[in-house]
């Protein structure tokens, strides 16, 4: 028994496609929402949101029906054509409403976009005279917008209320005094962070303004957006299923090894692209040449998959060695169990629910950063969001093997202990960063990337460790169903705690909290860890679910 790897790296393929658009999506789409149509964080959230909804009810969906489906083609194959054309598309018509946007911004006699680009892409601090002319053009917006009566006296007082005010984590907000501010001439640290706030919440409220005037172009964001969430959510259960389609049972560890690492090749080769575009810091900026390379190297991906994979002959090949190696015997053996077999005891019925109690909390935490970070960065420590990403990618890749190891070693439950101990201090410490720290960002999210892979190498395989024969899927349901409504719920919970409390500093004290539970929780569970072994195939340790 060998398994054909050239075989296995070219069916990932449809994998490094997913890949690629959800790291792009998770990097972007929060940014556009925020700054160029004034979203606030709740909101923003729940539209982020909405690809797990759409995935929690449609995935089981679509993989039923591709179980069911005779195509020529195989059953796979169709929905992996279909779902990456039209989002590969749908992504890249993306470009039209966002760009409309900006040059409705441009075009609403506003200097947002400029003073912006005074601010943040000059480089060089802003004199006092500089901030003075940013902070009185401001003034005379709303003075403006009011007296032309686009907004009411009630709404212009709040507003004004709103933009003038710097909240404070766990104090006493602060209210922003420009005369204050200028009257030594010289601003202090402090006095520059609340003059940049002052201008991040007027730029996101301006925006929102704008929107409002003309709602059109968020309602065709949103809708495209919708369509090519829902491209996503009809190949990925087919292009996941692929792999235990064309690879028999005893090779499907190392097979999803190799799946799971064309994943994180697909995230980085993403990132790499909003890099090399130079987007990865900056609001109000063009999209479209990211997003037309995104589009367009799916859809090369694509044509590759076709012409190099041809799904009935790996299935034929796949039966022929179940046959060859007798394996159709022991999988019919494992549809015999009887329900009395199958059902857990009452003490690992408790394993299962602190396990998947565990995943809810820590998917809490790390999704509300990773929702969220293409914001913080840029406008909390200055510094952009790629490379931190990028670091904790590249962590995780490397950490994989050893971290393999180590379980087998150790076990897993302690490997995750280890793993959450590990991602609370990360998460924790970033709360502390300010922009003339922000360097150690890199180093943290080094850790956080050893420390989430740490966590979701070991947690899947413990809930189908608690399984029996042909009830494997059904747990497999049970992780998704808990870390996918904790995806769907976190973002917009994030975000409103951000909103009620007027600040992004309280991404990564939220973050970490639900973290830090997940410890308490995962400490109780007594089954799903592994047998110790001394030896094995180091290509098994790569066996991880990458979200």
């Amino acid at each position: 028994m060998k398994l054909n790897f050239k075989k296995i790296f070219l069916v990932g393929l449809a994998f490094l496609t997913i890949s690629m658009f959800w790291q792009t999506y998770d990097a972007v789409i929060t940014k556009i929402l925020i700054d160029k149509f004034g979203l606030n964080q709740l909101w923003s959230g729940v539209v982020m949101a909405l690809d797990n909804v759409l995935a929690l009810l449609l995935i089981p969906v679509f993989g039923a029906i591709s179980d069911r489906t005779n195509h020529k083609r195989g059953r796979r194959t169709p929905f992996i054509i279909i779902g990456t054309v039209v989002a590969a598309f749908a992504f890249m018509a993306l470009t039209f409403s966002d760009n409309v946007q900006k040059s409705k911004i441009e075009a609403a006699q506003t200097s947002m976009i400029e003073d912006y680009n005074l601010i943040y892409n000059s480089g060089d601090d802003l004199t006092v005279a500089e901030w003075k002319s940013i902070t009185d053009s401001i003034d005379e917006e709303w003075n403006q917008l009011l007296n032309e009566g686009i907004i009411s006296q009630e709404n212009y007082n709040k507003i004004t209320s709103d933009i003038y005010t710097r909240s404070v984590p766990f104090g006493e907000n602060i209210t922003i005094d420009e005369d204050q501010i200028f009257a030594d001439n010289e601003i202090s640290d402090d006095e520059l962070i609340s003059l940049e706030v002052l201008f991040s919440q007027h730029a996101n409220k301006r925006a929102w303004i704008v929107t409002t005037q003309s709602p059109g172009t968020l309602i065709v964001f949103i809708a495209t957006l919708f369509v090519a969430l829902l491209a996503m959510s009809a190949y990925r259960s087919p292009a996941v299923a692929l792999m235990p389609d064309v690879t028999i049972k005893p090779m499907r560890s190392k097979a999803n090894a190799i799946i799971n690492l064309m994943g994180s090749l697909g995230a980085i080769l993403a990132l790499g692209t909003l890099m090399l575009f130079g987007l990865d810091r900056f609001s109000y900026v063009n999209y479209t040449p990211a997003f037309i390379t995104i589009g367009v190297l799916m859809l090369v991906i694509l044509t590759i998959f076709l012409f190099k994979v041809k799904e009935p002959e790996l299935v034929a090949e796949k039966v022929a060695n179940e046959i060859k190696f007798d394996l159709v015997e022991e999988e019919d053996k494992l549809e015999d169990l009887s329900q009395e077999e199958i059902d857990l005891s009452k003490s690992k019925k408790t394993a299962l629910i602190l396990i998947l109690l565990s995943v809810t909390l820590w998917f809490f935490g790390y999704n509300a950063v990773t929702t969220k970070i293409s914001d913080y960065a840029p406008n909390v420590l200055k510094i952009g969001y790629a490379i931190p990403i990028y670091i904790a990618h590249g962590a995780a890749l490397i950490a994989f093997i050893p971290i393999g190891i180590l379980a087998t070693r150790v076990g897993r439950k302690k490997m995750i202990l280890f793993g959450i101990i590990l991602l609370t201090f990360s998460f924790g410490s970033v709360y502390f960063l300010t922009p003339d720290t922000a360097f150690f960002m890199y180093a943290i999210f080094g850790l956080t990337g050893i420390a989430w892979a740490t966590i979701n190498v070991n947690s899947y395989p413990m809930v189908v460790e608690l399984a029996k024969g042909s009830n494997v899927g059904k747990y497999t349901g049970y992780y998704y169903m808990f870390s996918m409504g904790a995806q769907i719920l976190t973002p917009a919970l994030s975000g409103a705690l951000m909103d009620a409390l007027g600040t992004r500093t309280v991404l990564f004290p939220y973050a970490t909290l639900f973290v830090a539970a997940a410890f308490f929780t995962m400490l109780f569970v007594k089954h799903g860890d592994i047998k110790i072994n001394k030896k094995g195939s180091i290509i098994e340790n790569f066996d991880v679910d990458m979200d």
